[in-house]
């Protein structure tokens, strides 16, 4: 899947991953690979990002929203 995070000063990611964790503000929640369509709040946490080659990225985010569509994620991040 294909996944973007955007903060309001840059792209932080935008890149291909098999899964990504996300805090959720009722808990954390994980997005695979042709996830059904989903819009979200996002809390105060760590967003994880997996690649294809299993590389790990952490990213800490204060809040935001997440869409998924089309096998693409979007996230708008604080």
């Amino acid at each position: 899947m294909i996944v973007e995070i955007i903060t309001p000063d840059k792209v932080v990611f935008e890149g291909e991953a098999n899964l990504v964790r996300l805090p959720g503000i009722d808990g954390s929640f994980e997005i695979l690979d042709h996830h059904a369509p989903l819009v979200s709040i996002l809390g105060e946490g760590e967003i994880k990002v997996i690649d294809p080659k299993k590389k790990e990225q952490i990213i800490p985010v204060n809040g935001g929203v997440i869409e998924v569509a089309n096998n693409h994620v979007k996230i708008l991040a604080e």
